[in-house]
C-alpha cells in the first residue's frame, strides 16, 4: 500500500454561488492541490449551480399548467454557458438530462399532478448536470485525476423514517456509519473525487433528496462514511457570526464551537450551516472547518468536540417566519395526559414542533419553519383536529429572538438590561432551553431584526477581550471593500465635495456623470423596446433632464408629477408618459386623458363606478400577479396584502367592464416590489403577461415595472444586466409580437448621490459612542423606514485609521432617528464633514420638515 493509499479523507463541500464560475473552479482546485500536500485525499461534495434548484422547483409548479421548453432551454443554456467559460465541451449527458426532464415534465402537465418520487428526480437534475461539468473541467483544464461518482450509489436513505411520501422522497434522512468498503472503492476510482450533494438513493434505488440544507448533509454523511480526518464547507462567508453580518455588520466572527452550540446558532436562525449536517459528524468526531470560497485566506470557524465552556453569550440570532400555536383549557390543569394527546395530532398532521411554553391553563407551541411544511389546509385541519381538547389560536408572522451561548442560566442575573429591551414589544412566548444553550422570545416578526441589533450592542461588546472571538464582518472584508471603494465616484471627486459641503446646513449632492453611466449600462440592453423612469425616485431637474436627454420615457404615480415633466419639458411627445395612479380621484384619471399621456388602471374600482370616464379610452392595466419581490415588505407590491395591482382571479371581470365601457386595454403592467437583484423575476413576469395578454385582443405591450436592485454595502454583487438582457431577449423571441417596457427608478440614481452633514456633537454612553450630526430622519428616512443599510464615512478624514464603532445619529426627536449603528469609523470631530452614501433615491422626496428642522438641500456636480 502507498502513501496515496493510507492517506485519510477530507471532504470539501461547495454550495451554489462557489460553484458557478471557471474563477470559482480554479480556487477549487487550487484548495484540492493543498489538501494533496498535507497528505489528504480530496472528495468534493458540490451543490447545482446557482440558482437552478429553485428554477427547477419553480418548473414542478409551472408543469401543472404551462409548457416549460422555454424556461428547460433556459437552464441548460446555463450550463452551456459555464462550460463555454471553462473552454471545454458540454457533456453529452446534460442536453440528455434536460431532455429526459422535459418529458417528465410534459408527463406531469398531462396528468396534473406531482408526485413527491416525480419531484426528487426532477430536483436531482441540477446537481447531476452542474458535477459532469466540473468533473471534466478539473480533468481536462486543471490536469487533476478526478473521478466522477454518482451520489445515488454512495448514499442510502433510512427507510421509513417519515409517515408520508414527502418526507421520503424530499427531505430523506441517510446512513453515516462507517464505511472502509467505500473508502477502498473511492481509493480505486481516482486520486479526486468528485460527487453531488442533496440527492441520495432509497432502498428500491429510486431517486430521494435530502431538502433544506442538503448539501452540506451529504457532504458531513460521506465524510462520516469514509471516517475522514475533517469536513469542509466553504460558502460565501468565512464562518458563523455573532449575528447576522446582513442587519449587523459589527457581527464577530466565532473562531471555535462546540458542536452542540453550532448546532444551536444553525436551529435558532443561522443560515452559514444546516442543523442536520452536524448531528453525523459529531456522532464521529469529525471537526467542521467553516471558509470563504472566494477568500480561502480569511480566518474562519472550526466546530469540534473542544470548546469555550465559561457561562456567556456567544450569539444573537433571530428565526421568522414562525406560527405559534396557543391551546387553551382550564380543564388541562390537573388533565394527566394532556400533552401526549395534543403533541399526537401534531404529528399526525406532520408538524414539527420547535419552541414549547407551557402553564396551567395554557401550552403554546412554535412550528419550526426549516421544514417548509407550513400550509395552511394542513394548519386549518390541525386546528380542528386540536379544537377537541382545547380553544386554539393561531398567532402568524412572529420571531424567535436568541442569545445563545453555554451555560445560560449561569448568567441571567447579568441579563437585566436585555430584558428591558422587551419592554415596548409584545412578547408571544418565552423558554429558556433545557440544553442551557439558548434563552429565547418569540415576538413579531417586524421587531427582529431591531431587536438583534440592540441585543448584539449589550451581550456581545461585553466579552471585548475573548480569544474565541474574531474580527467583525466589516473588519475581515475591509480589504476588499477597500479596493471597491477606489472606484466610487465620490471618493475620486472628494475636494470637490468638501468644498461643496455647507458649513451650516446639510445637502444632498447628485454626480451627473454617474447617473450617464448608469443610463447607458441600461440603454444598451437590445431587449426592450422603451425605459421609462420613475420619476417618484427623484425629481430633481438637472437628474429628469439627463433622463430626457437619453431618450427615456417617465412613469408618473401623480398628476403633480405628471405637470413637473410636462413643465420641464413642454415638446415631450405626450406617449412618453406613463401615469399610474393609485386610490385616486375621478379628476386625476380625467387629467390623464386630457393630458393625452398612457394612463394604467390598478383596480376594478374606476372602471365600475365611472365608465363613462373610460368610454372609449386605451388604457393600460396593473396586474397582480400574487409574487410581492423585494428587500423590505414596505417595498413589495403584489401579492394578497398589497394595494396594488389587479389581481388574476379579478380577470374575467376586467374583460366585462372593459367591454361595456368600450375600452381597449393596450397593455398589461406589473411590478412586484423594489430591491430585486434576481435576473430571472422580470423574465418570468414577462412569461406569464404574455400568456395572459391573449385575453386581450388589443394588448401591444408588456411593462415589466422595475425594482431593479441596488447593491448597498461595499463588495456586494449587483444585478447581471448583461444576463437580464439575454433572458429577456429569449422572452421576445418567443413573444414577438408584443414590445417590452422597463421602468428603472433606483437602478439609476442611487449610487449617483451622497448626503453630506456635519458632525455637532461626539459623545460616549457607557460602552456606545455617537457621532450627531445636523440632519437625520427628517432628510433621510430609509434607515428607519425600510431598515436599510447605507454606506457612511468621515469625509474629512476618508484615509485616517478607524478606532472603533459608532452610531451615526441626527438631531430629530426620536429614538429612531438613527442613520447608521456599530459603523466603523475614525475619531470625530465637531465640524467634520460626513457622507452617507447611495441616497440619490428616495432620499430628498421622502424627506419632512419634522420638528420644524429644514431637510437637506440639492446640490449638482457634473452641470453643463
Amino acid at each position: 500500500m502507498t502513501q496515496s493509499d493510507a492517506a485519510s479523507w477530507v471532504v470539501l463541500k461547495y454550495g451554489g454561488t462557489s460553484v458557478s464560475s471557471r474563477a470559482a473552479w480554479q480556487r477549487i482546485a487550487e484548495r484540492v492541490r493543498a489538501c494533496q500536500a498535507e497528505g489528504l485525499r480530496p472528495v468534493i461534495v458540490q451543490s447545482a449551480l446557482q440558482g437552478v434548484t429553485n428554477q427547477l422547483q419553480s418548473l414542478l409548479e409551472l408543469a401543472l399548467t404551462e409548457d416549460c421548453a422555454a424556461p428547460l432551454a433556459a437552464i441548460l443554456e446555463q450550463h452551456a454557458l459555464l462550460a463555454r467559460q471553462m473552454q471545454i465541451a458540454l457533456p453529452d449527458k446534460v442536453p440528455a438530462i434536460i431532455a429526459d426532464t422535459g418529458q417528465i415534465l410534459a408527463g406531469i402537465h398531462l396528468v396534473g399532478e406531482v408526485s413527491p418520487r416525480v419531484a426528487a428526480k426532477i430536483l436531482s437534475t441540477g446537481e447531476l448536470m452542474a458535477s459532469l461539468i466540473s468533473a471534466r473541467y478539473l480533468r481536462q483544464k486543471e490536469n487533476l485525476d478526478c473521478a466522477w461518482l454518482d451520489a445515488r450509489q454512495v448514499l442510502r436513505s433510512h427507510p421509513g423514517v417519515h409517515d408520508d411520501a414527502h418526507g421520503d422522497y424530499l427531505a430523506a434522512s441517510c446512513n453515516h456509519e462507517p464505511d472502509p468498503a467505500l473508502g477502498e472503492r473511492f481509493r480505486k476510482a481516482g486520486d479526486v473525487i468528485l460527487t453531488q450533494g442533496f440527492i441520495a438513493a432509497n432502498e428500491k434505488g429510486e431517486t430521494v433528496v435530502l431538502g433544506r440544507g442538503g448539501s452540506d448533509t451529504s457532504a458531513a454523511c460521506i465524510a462520516s462514511l469514509l471516517s475522514a480526518s475533517r469536513l469542509e464547507i466553504w460558502s460565501d462567508v468565512p464562518g458563523m457570526f455573532t449575528a447576522d453580518p446582513r442587519s449587523v455588520p459589527s457581527a464577530r466572527l466565532l473562531r471555535k464551537l462546540e458542536y452542540s452550540e453550532a448546532q444551536e446558532i444553525s436551529t435558532m436562525g443561522g443560515k452559514v450551516l444546516h442543523p442536520r449536517c452536524i448531528t453525523s459528524v459529531k456522532a464521529h468526531k469529525i471537526p467542521i472547518h467553516l471558509g470563504c470560497a472566494e477568500r480561502p485566506d480569511i480566518e474562519g470557524t472550526v466546530i469540534s468536540t473542544t470548546g469555550d465552556t465559561a457561562p456567556r453569550v456567544k450569539a444573537v440570532s433571530s428565526k421568522k417566519g414562525i406560527t405559534l400555536v396557543s391551546m387553551q383549557t382550564v380543564g388541562m390543569w390537573h388533565h394527566v395526559g394532556f400533552l401526549a394527546e395534543a403533541f399526537e395530532c401534531f404529528r399526525r398532521h406532520g408538524f414539527s414542533i420547535d419552541l414549547v411554553s407551557t402553564s396551567e391553563t395554557n401550552v403554546t407551541v412554535s412550528l419550526d419553519p426549516a421544514d417548509g411544511r407550513i400550509r395552511s389546509q394542513a394548519l386549518e385541519r390541525l386546528s380542528k383536529d386540536l379544537a377537541r381538547i382545547c380553544k386554539v389560536s393561531l398567532i402568524h408572522d412572529c420571531a424567535a429572538v436568541s442569545l445563545i451561548g453555554r451555560n445560560i442560566r449561569a448568567i441571567l442575573h447579568r441579563l437585566g438590561p436585555v430584558l428591558e429591551l422587551f419592554e415596548e414589544h409584545k412578547i408571544h412566548l418565552l423558554t429558556q432551553a433545557a440544553s442551557d444553550l439558548n434563552f429565547s422570545v418569540v415576538v413579531d416578526e417586524d421587531q427582529a431584526d431591531r431587536l438583534v441589533q440592540q441585543l448584539h450592542g449589550i451581550v456581545i461588546a461585553s466579552n471585548e477581550g475573548d480569544d474565541f472571538l474574531g474580527p467583525t464582518w466589516q473588519q475581515v472584508f475591509a480589504g476588499r471593500e477597500e479596493s471597491l471603494r477606489q472606484d466610487t465616484w465620490w471618493r475620486s471627486k472628494r475636494e470637490q465635495l468638501l468644498q461643496l459641503a455647507p458649513v451650516d446646513a446639510a445637502a444632498y449632492v447628485y454626480d451627473l456623470e454617474s447617473i450617464d453611466k448608469a443610463i447607458g449600462s441600461l440603454t444598451a440592453m437590445q431587449s426592450l423596446d422603451r425605459q421609462l423612469y420613475a420619476v417618484k425616485a427623484n425629481w430633481q431637474s438637472d437628474v429628469l433632464a439627463r433622463m430626457y436627454a437619453a431618450g427615456l420615457g417617465f412613469e408618473c404615480v401623480s398628476a403633480g408629477e405628471v405637470r413637473h415633466v410636462t413643465g420641464l419639458f413642454p415638446d415631450i411627445d405626450r406617449r412618453r408618459i406613463l401615469f399610474t395612479p393609485n386610490f385616486a380621484p375621478a379628476d386625476e384619471y380625467k387629467f390623464g386623458f386630457e393630458s393625452g399621456v398612457n394612463l394604467t388602471l390598478d383596480s376594478l374600482s374606476p372602471l365600475e363606478n365611472w365608465p363613462a370616464l373610460f368610454a372609449g379610452q386605451e388604457i393600460f392595466v396593473r396586474l397582480d400577479m400574487g409574487k410581492g419581490r423585494g428587500h423590505h415588505q414596505h417595498v413589495r407590491t403584489a401579492g394578497l396584502h398589497s394595494k396594488f395591482g389587479v389581481p388574476l382571479f379579478e380577470l374575467d371581470r376586467l374583460q366585462e367592464l372593459a367591454a361595456n365601457a368600450g375600452v381597449k386595454i393596450t397593455g398589461l403592467h406589473s411590478h412586484a416590489g423594489s430591491g430585486v437583484m434576481n435576473s430571472e423575476h422580470w423574465p418570468e413576469m414577462a412569461e406569464e403577461m404574455a400568456e395572459l395578454a391573449g385575453r386581450f385582443d388589443a394588448v401591444k405591450v408588456l411593462d415589466l415595472g422595475g425594482g431593479l436592485g441596488v447593491p448597498e454595502k461595499p463588495g456586494a454583487k449587483g444585478l447581471d444586466v448583461a444576463e437580464l438582457d439575454a433572458r429577456l431577449a429569449q422572452v421576445k423571441k418567443r413573444w414577438p409580437q408584443y414590445q417590452l417596457w422597463l421602468e428603472p427608478g433606483r437602478y439609476l440614481v442611487a449610487g449617483a448621490g451622497v448626503l453630506l452633514a456635519r458632525v455637532t456633537q461626539v459623545k460616549g454612553k457607557g460602552l456606545a459612542r455617537f457621532v450627531g450630526l445636523n440632519t437625520g430622519m427628517n432628510s433621510l428616512i430609509r434607515p428607519m423606514l425600510y431598515g436599510a443599510w447605507h454606506e457612511i464615512v468621515n469625509l474629512s478624514r476618508l484615509d485616517e485609521e478607524v478606532t472603533g464603532f459608532a452610531h451615526v445619529v441626527g438631531p430629530i426627536c426620536e429614538t429612531g432617528d438613527t442613520l447608521g449603528r456599530d459603523r466603523l469609523l475614525p475619531e470625530c470631530e465637531v465640524g467634520d464633514v460626513m457622507l452617507i452614501a447611495n441616497v440619490g433615491a428616495y432620499g430628498r422626496v421622502m424627506s419632512s420638515n419634522y420638528n420644524l428642522r429644514e431637510p437637506a438641500q440639492e446640490l449638482v456636480l457634473g452641470q453643463d
